[in-house]
């Protein structure tokens, strides 16, 4: 396992520049007043740090004797003046900061989960849903941490270090001059291991998401791990991944580690240079203890920031890193969309489905067809069963019909119009699925029936439930309908959340109905209190239903027989089991009664 998360990791190159930060841009341009502040804010406290020096030159270069007391007392008042700003300004640059941070990374969030969304169930077959949430969580957090603490602080550092060079120069061109010579030393390591570390950074943040990914999957089948006693390995697994993880994580830290160290060591070699310099100067009478004094404090002023600036480097090329990968996602082009000029579909619906020469593979498989030359058509209110066995292309119809995946070939309509011509959600409001496998959410009963029409009344809820015999199981929970069902529904049984599926169809009230063995979970006593709901369900409206059990369809309008992605026959129970050998081998296996 291990080998292979390593390599999704390392599938994609590394960025080398910080340009996918531009692709957070936008997102601050709503808050321009806000940051007009902060930068206000941070302009009054350094401007107020690099007042302190010219006092303390005053200071010194007026001496300390009992004449100039006052004279002391005065620039001291000041400076206390100054401190005040400093605090006022460093408060109100924080505050700014980080609510920016805050407010940017939850829009972000927002847009990126909408997107996600957006993006079509074949994306899914091929990205795992735990590093997808790894980029939503924890890339975006990243982000946060950069644009409120580590930005604060490198604007902070950048408009000092600005600030202190401007100062330098104006106190003394020929030290500052000097200082100048040190500047390629301090960007060489920048550039040396700046990349590096970027490219570590992103391949610790794929790592991380590998590991996630990882543990989401086998939690989320946490009883078949047990069941089939793999709790060791799946532990050994998970920690192979961590240690990758880790691992990544430490050899980029040392990279950073490394960086930092360089460009401490040369900006506060330069500074002890220039001292020793500028002290034979004022021992030559070339300058005053107060000129070199405040060109120091400016030198040291520029050297702290260009090495805190080294530090949150590292986190900037991990911030690079994190919004790359959410920019790959935002990227991601949904395989179904709207078509520029939609057609509306017509008022009031029909109902009415046909498949026109589809031809469809799965993106996964593209060798693979799971449907060949398919064309039927379903008349308004009929029922229409599908049959066949595993594999045959059952469930493959009902992706298509709801647009899911676009056939290679043919076309799939809904009351005559094109699928592809329609807005996707405007044509999924007029279906109604209960598949076989149900999705119950974390929540309550009454909340997984809601899901289906969240604008449906109480009473339109709880009439859905009784319809689908939801309230025989629901009333007697600790909670009633307001009992919590856990995540993924695991309180409940296979019938119980087929119950809830089945009354989220009625509650929806669609004229298309597609049920996927929609009583496959259920036993006999269930199936026999659900069929009648089925049976008003399907009233007056189209409905198509995958059957492998041939009793709960044979008193179907038609039925479809499926075969390697192939319609290989329809009619009636009787005719198909009279005229079709391989829907009349299913009946007399699942009848025990010879073919007529």
């Amino acid at each position: 396992m291990s080998n292979t998360y390593k390599e999704e990791a390392r599938r994609r190159p590394p960025g080398k520049s910080l340009k996918p930060l531009a692709r957070l841009i936008p997102f601050f341009k709503p808050y321009r007043t806000r940051m007009v502040i902060a930068l206000i804010a941070l302009l009054v406290a350094a401007a107020a740090t690099l007042i302190v020096p010219l006092a303390v030159r005053r200071v010194i270069d007026n001496g300390f004797s009992a004449a100039n007391a006052s004279l002391v007392d005065q620039y001291f008042a000041a400076m206390l003046a100054v401190v005040v700003m400093l605090a006022l300004g460093s408060a109100v640059r924080f505050y700014h900061v980080m609510w920016l941070g805050e407010r940017v990374v939850a829009d972000v969030r927002d847009r990126l989960f909408a997107h996600l969304l957006l993006l079509s169930p074949g994306f899914y077959e091929q990205q795992r849903s735990g590093e997808v949430v790894s980029r939503l969580t924890v890339d975006t957090t990243q982000i946060k941490a950069a644009f409120s603490s580590t930005a604060s602080i490198a604007l902070r550092n950048i408009v000092m270090l600005a600030g202190a060079i401007v100062m330098m120069v104006v106190t003394s061109p020929k030290l500052a001059g000097l200082s100048v010579l040190a500047i390629p030393l301090v960007v060489l390591p920048l550039v040396i291991y700046g990349r590096r570390v970027r490219a570590l950074s992103r391949l610790a943040q794929d790592t991380l998401a590998a590991s996630a990914a990882f543990a989401q999957e086998r939690l989320a089948a946490v009883s078949t791990v047990q069941a089939n006693v793999q709790e060791a390995a799946t532990r050994r697994a998970f920690s192979a991944a961590t240690d990758t993880a880790f691992g990544a994580a430490a050899t980029r830290t040392m990279a950073r580690a490394v960086m930092t160290a360089a460009i401490i060591f040369v900006a506060a070699g330069a500074v002890v240079g220039l001292l020793w310099y500028g002290a034979r100067e004022v021992v030559m009478g070339y300058l005053s203890g107060g000129i070199l004094s405040q060109f120091l404090i400016y030198a040291i002023l520029a050297a702290s920031s260009l090495g805190q600036l080294s530090e949150v480097w590292g986190d900037i090329q991990l911030t690079a890193g994190a919004a790359e990968r959410i920019a790959e996602l935002l990227d991601e082009k949904p395989a179904v969309a709207a078509p520029e000029r939609p057609v509306a579909l017509p008022t009031p619906p029909k109902g009415e489905v046909a498949f026109s020469a589809v031809t469809f593979n799965y993106p996964t498989r593209p060798d693979t067809r799971a449907l060949e030359n398919v064309s039927f058509a379903v008349r308004p209110g009929e029922t229409v069963a599908i049959v066949g066995p595993s594999g045959a292309g059952k469930t493959t119809l009902f992706q298509l019909i709801q647009r899911f995946f676009d056939p290679q070939m043919g076309s799939v309509s809904i009351d005559g119009i094109d699928v592809r011509r329609a807005v996707p959600e405007e044509m999924r409001r007029r279906i109604a699925v209960v598949p076989q496998e149900t999705m119950i959410f974390s929540g309550t009963v009454i909340d997984n029936i809601r899901f289906g029409k969240p604008e449906a009344s109480e009473a339109e809820v709880r009439a859905a439930a009784r319809a689908a015999r939801v309230d025989e199981f629901a009333e007697r929970l600790p909670a009633g309908y307001d009992t919590q069902v856990g995540e993924r529904g695991v309180t409940l049984s296979g019938g119980q959340r087929q119950r809830i599926a089945i009354a989220r169809a009625i509650l929806r009230d669609c004229p298309i109905l597609l049920l996927d063995e929609a009583t496959s979970a259920l036993d006999a006593e269930s199936e026999a209190l659900i069929q009648e709901a089925l049976e008003r369900l399907t009233a007056n409206r189209t409905t198509l239903v995958i059957a492998h059990r041939l009793a709960t369809v044979r008193d179907a309008d038609r039925i479809m027989v499926f075969d390697g992605g192939r319609l290989i026959a329809q009619g009636t129970h009787a005719e198909l089991t009279a005229a079709n050998p391989l829907y009349a081998r299913l009946a007399e296996l699942q009848f025990n009664a010879p073919s007529a």
